[in-house]
């Protein structure tokens, strides 16, 4: 791809768990993706606020939340969980675009890299889902600069 084509503009990536929210950011040239912060999960309209006033903070051109899909593809009971918390966000967030894209062992690779590095992962579970949200953005990022489109799939905000 021509990076002429490759859209200019700092991304969101959330990493969404029952627990944790992962989230991060990249520069606005698309080029590295780095942990911002955790959000607690279980208070999801807590959460919402939260993710909305990252998003006004880093003005971003798209909001990508990881969708977990099993290891064939098929997805479960947590990508629906996962597609209904992206509609709720992408109301919460309008008229920033919200993308779902394959999450796929974004939290194993997270993990590995920070064990590698010599961080515990028991003492580090909230640096596990920032890390996972790092994944998630450099797989997007370096998936539309290869295809030359937009990651994974638009989601429409619930009404």
């Amino acid at each position: 791809m021509d990076e002429s084509t490759f859209r200019r503009g700092r991304r969101i990536a959330v990493d969404v768990g029952d627990a944790r929210i992962g989230v991060a950011s990249c520069d606005p040239d698309g080029v590295l993706a780095s942990p911002v912060e955790t959000v607690p999960g279980r208070d999801v309209p807590a959460a919402h606020r939260r993710l909305a006033a990252i998003v006004a903070e880093y003005e971003p051109i798209e909001v990508v939340v990881g969708l977990p899909r099993s290891l064939n593809g098929q997805e479960g009971p947590a990508a629906a969980k996962v597609r209904g918390f992206a509609q709720q966000l992408a109301r919460a967030v309008q008229p920033v675009p919200v993308r779902l894209v394959d999450e796929r062992m974004s939290t194993v690779t997270a993990a590995q890299g920070l064990r590698a590095s010599g961080v515990s992962v028991k003492k580090g579970r909230s640096v596990v889902d920032q890390a996972a949200a790092v994944v998630i953005l450099q797989s997007a990022l370096d998936s539309e600069r290869a295809s030359g489109n937009a990651p994974g799939e638009s989601v429409e905000p619930i009404v």
